[in-house]
C-alpha cells in the first residue's frame, strides 16, 4: 500500500511538471485593470498582462505631426463609433513620432472604450487566438505592433498577412491593427531583386511577380501615414518643449539652442528622440552645477516625442 501511495505521488508530481511545459489556452485578463495590454508567452502559452502605467501622452500634446495626427485621429474615431476603418501601418524616419501618436489616441479614445493590446514580433503567429479572445466584446480593441520588420521567410510575416485580409474567417469588427516600422514594406529590398531580373531562357517569365510578394503585406494596411524628418525649425520647438518639460525657464532654452544643433549634428538625427536626449543632459548639468534639484520634470513623456 505504501508502494502504490509513493506511486501515485510521483505521477502526480509529473503531471504538475508536464502542465506547465504544456500550451495552454489563452484566457481573457481582467478587462477592468487597464486599457492597455502586453501579450506576453509563458509556459508555453499566451498571457494578457495588464499595463499598470500607460504613457501619459495627449494628442494636443504632439507638435509639428499635424496632418499624421489629424488621419490617425480619425480613422480612430470612426472604428470606435462602429464606422467602418483602416488598419494602419505609421512608416518613416526614426523618433518622429509613430509610437506616440498611437498611444496619445489610445488615451484620447479610451474614455470612449478603446483598449489597446501590444504585440511583439515574434508572437504574430498567436493573433487568430487574439481576436477571438477578444470576439464579441463591446470595447473596441487596437492591436499594436511596434517597430515592425521582417526577414524573408519569418513566420510572423504570413501570419500578419492572413490576418489582415485572406484568411477564410471574417476579422471581428472590433479589431484593428496598428503597426510602426521604419521600413515602407516591410521586408528588406534589395539591389539583387533588381539585377536578376533577366529576359532570356533562364529568367522568369513574370519578374514583376517576385515584387509584388515583397510589397503585398504593408498593402493590406488600408491606410499608410508617412513621417518624415523635422527640419531645423521643427527640431527645436521639439527640444523647448522637452526642457520646458524638464522646467528650464525661457533664457536657458533660448542659450541652449546652438547646443542643441551641435548635440544634433553629433547624433547624425534631428529627431524627437534625440530632442530628449539632448533636454535631459542640458537640464541634468545645469541642476549638478547649481545643486539644486530637479522640481517641475516627470518620467511622463511630453507630445511631439517619441519611442520608436
Amino acid at each position: 500500500m505504501a508502494d502504490l501511495d509513493s506511486f501515485l505521488t510521483r505521477a502526480e508530481a509529473l503531471l504538475a511538471r508536464l502542465e506547465a511545459v504544456l500550451p495552454h489556452p489563452l484566457t481573457a485578463p481582467d478587462w477592468a485593470a487597464s486599457v492597455a495590454f502586453r501579450y506576453r508567452k509563458r509556459g508555453g502559452g499566451g498571457l494578457l498582462e495588464p499595463v499598470r502605467q500607460v504613457a501619459g501622452i495627449r494628442l494636443s500634446d504632439l507638435k509639428e505631426v499635424d496632418a499624421q495626427k489629424e488621419r490617425l485621429l480619425r480613422n480612430t474615431a470612426q472604428f470606435v463609433a462602429g464606422r467602418p476603418a483602416n488598419n494602419v501601418l505609421l512608416t518613416g524616419a526614426r523618433g518622429t513620432g509613430k509610437s506616440s501618436l498611437i498611444k496619445a489616441c489610445l488615451n484620447e479614445f479610451a474614455g470612449q472604450g478603446l483598449r489597446l493590446i501590444e504585440v511583439d514580433k515574434t508572437d504574430l503567429t498567436d493573433l487568430p487566438d487574439l481576436a477571438a479572445l477578444v470576439d464579441g466584446r463591446s470595447e473596441r480593441f487596437v492591436i499594436y505592433c511596434d517597430d515592425l520588420s521582417f526577414e524573408e521567410g519569418e513566420a510572423g510575416y504570413k501570419a500578419l498577412k492572413s490576418m489582415l485580409d485572406g484568411t477564410v474567417a471574417q476579422g471581428g469588427d472590433n479589431v484593428l491593427i496598428y503597426a510602426t516600422s521604419n521600413r515602407r514594406h516591410l521586408l528588406p529590398e534589395q539591389m539583387k531583386d533588381n539585377l536578376s531580373v533577366s529576359y532570356n531562357e533562364e529568367g522568369e517569365l513574370h519578374p514583376g511577380e517576385a515584387v509584388e510578394e515583397k510589397i503585398s503585406l504593408s498593402e493590406r494596411f488600408g491606410m499608410w501615414i508617412s513621417f518624415y524628418p523635422f527640419s531645423q525649425r521643427e527640431y527645436l520647438e521639439i527640444v523647448a518643449q522637452w526642457l520646458r518639460h524638464f522646467g528650464a525657464d525661457e533664457p536657458a532654452i533660448a542659450a541652449a539652442r546652438q547646443e542643441a544643433l551641435v548635440w544634433a549634428l553629433e547624433r547624425g538625427s534631428r529627431s524627437g528622440r534625440v530632442a530628449q536626449q539632448f533636454a535631459r543632459d542640458f537640464v541634468g548639468r545645469g541642476l549638478q552645477q547649481s545643486g539644486l534639484m530637479p522640481s517641475t520634470a516627470s518620467d511622463d513623456i511630453p507630445g511631439g516625442l517619441d519611442h520608436v
